[in-house]
């Protein structure tokens, strides 16, 4: 495992220009994102440029591009009501703490080596979740929207609310959030390439509310302090502190689950490979220091990333560019942020979580199967209206189930009694000839392919199919894999044939799948003359057995 990322000078002309453009896109999302967590435009600024900085020197992937993201937005903004409604004067100092646990949780797993597991998710699940995130977003946005501070009780109070506040909407501030919105989504792809549509929405409703509303009070950020952070020391109470680990836990595989995501899609891109472990422990640094810092957690931007591939970075030299210039904005030109329309940010975080519901997969969903949609809505659903770790783990579960019965169902096929020539297993010519004069007392019970769990039920149910034999060959040559669950079936299967009368011979049993049978002592259950590598061997001998305990002369 690295101790930095893949650094190098070849490329400074594509680094350098990927980490300006990522600061000049990165400026109105941490803006916003700050905005709309409540703890400040100032914990967005300083999320991105902690997580972006650390995350980019110690992570895995070369080009990703780390800084707050919806998903990681969404679940602070629930932390920080959480531990303010619980402790007013430590609530904002416990939960910059669970950003920091959140982030030792993601070093933790990077050395346990689980990135790989991490993001073996279906992606109707993703999909799901993805999306779910994005209404949050959407809904959280509402109120800013129209004008108004948030309500309480989040998502649920802001839908409680909600004909209140449409009743009682701000029009000069509602118009100022739509038009920013239609600059970003309206904006001509050939103008996008050179200016970044939500900087210009951000310049263009700042402008537009100092000209045509200079006469209209609007709501501004305010006073941003600038100069370096104020360090905030990890905050404990006794009656919160379950409820921190737990909330840090499940953040921590939040930002690890979006980040691993991004870094495939990073890879796609530009045709490198993401060391997994390694990008979780950079996010998990870029965490715990952004905890530190008072800002809001990250985790891999899927926007910036595509940008920073785009216009040909290649190491992560140009995240730490840009983490740099966004830090030079923070020290020494926070007093520009100052006088931006909350409306504007409004438009601008609305816009990304629009963006973020997966419009191509909710369009071709029902197209897949019923069972792909039912579980991306229903992920959908329970993450809004549930949480957000429940709604991935029930929908990872369910989809899990629907696959290995696929599997299993496929599997299950390939499990057969055999008595007599039968073309639809592999048996050669001399295996058909040895069935066909055994005249149905020697059985061959085959299995393909791996054999799981799911596949116990088929191989007792085509075993039972067996009324009588002399002789029952167990056939494993083409069987790679074997799990326990499937052994003991196959051991009940032999049991039960020696217990009415009839040998038992066992053919391929090799590697891993004869480790597995000796190790459960189901070898022993048949004498070492009964053990064959050769189907044919094994037929051959079966054969003659049969044909000499009836008393006729074998060939």
């Amino acid at each position: 495992m690295r101790l930095i990322n893949r650094i190098h000078f070849r490329n400074l002309h594509g680094d350098i220009f990927g980490g300006v453009t990522n600061a000049i896109v990165s400026l109105p999302i941490a803006l916003a994102f700050g905005v709309a967590s409540g703890l400040g435009a100032v914990s967005g600024l300083y999320g991105s440029i902690c997580v972006g900085f650390f995350a980019s020197l110690f992570g895995g992937t070369p080009t990703q591009i780390s800084e707050p993201t919806g998903p990681t937005t969404v679940f602070m903004t629930a932390i920080v009501a959480s531990m303010i409604a619980s402790n007013p004067e430590q609530g904002i100092a416990m939960a910059f703490t669970v950003v920091m646990l959140s982030g030792i949780f993601q070093i933790l797993f990077g050395l346990l080596r689980l990135g790989k597991y991490i993001i073996l998710m279906p992606y109707s699940v993703v999909s799901g979740f993805m999306s779910g995130i994005g209404v949050i977003l959407i809904i959280l946005q509402i109120p800013p929207f129209l004008g108004h501070a948030a309500p309480k009780g989040g998502l649920i109070g802001t839908l409680q609310n909600l004909p209140q506040l449409l009743t009682t909407l701000n029009p000069t501030e509602t118009g100022l959030a739509a038009l920013t919105m239609a600059i970003i989504f309206f904006m001509p792809s050939k103008v996008k390439r050179y200016f970044p549509p939500q900087l210009a929405a951000l310049a263009i409703g700042t402008i537009v509310s100092f000209t045509l509303l200079h006469n209209v009070e609007l709501r501004r950020i305010g006073e941003i302090p600038s100069g370096l952070p104020t360090l905030y020391m990890p905050t404990f109470t006794p009656a919160q502190t379950v409820q921190m680990f737990i909330d840090a836990a499940m953040l921590g595989m939040l930002g690890s689950i979006d980040a691993l995501l991004t870094s495939v899609i990073a890879d796609s891109m530009t045709r490198t490979e993401t060391y997994e472990d390694q990008e979780l422990i950079g996010q998990g640094v870029g965490n715990l220091v952004a905890g530190l810092c008072g800002g809001i957690p990250g985790s891999g931007a899927t926007m910036g990333t595509v940008i920073n591939a785009q216009v040909g970075a290649k190491t992560a030299l140009a995240g730490l560019i840009r983490s740099a210039l966004m830090l030079v904005v923070v020290l020494w030109l926070a007093d520009l942020a100052e006088n931006i329309p909350m409306a504007v940010l409004a438009g601008i975080a609305l816009s990304v979580g629009i963006e973020m519901l997966d419009w191509n997969f909710l369009k071709r969903a029902h197209k897949v199967s019923w069972k792909s949609s039912l579980i991306m809505y229903g992920v959908l659903l329970m993450t809004v209206f549930m949480d957000l770790m429940v709604a991935a783990g029930v929908g990872m579960f369910i989809a899990n189930l629907l696959t290995i019965e696929q599997l299993s169902d496929v599997q299950a096929q390939r499990v057969k009694v055999v008595r007599d020539a039968d073309d639809s297993i592999p048996l050669n010519l001399e295996e058909k000839e040895l069935l066909n004069l055994a005249d149905g007392r020697v059985s061959l019970l085959y299995m393909g392919g791996p054999i799981s769990f799911g596949v116990a039920k088929a191989i007792t149910r085509e075993y039972l199919t067996i009324k009588h034999c002399d002789t029952l060959v167990v056939d494993l040559s083409d069987v790679p894999y074997l799990d326990e669950t499937a052994a003991l079936a196959i051991e009940t299967a032999i049991q039960d044939s020696k217990e009415k009368g009839s040998k038992v011979f066992i053919v391929g049993a090799v590697g891993k799948v004869k480790q597995l049978l000796e190790s459960l002592g189901i070898l022993d259950l048949v004498p070492s003359e009964h053990l064959f590598i050769e189907r044919t061997e094994a037929l051959k001998r079966a054969v003659v057995v049969d044909r000499a305990a009836i008393g006729l002369q074998t060939g």
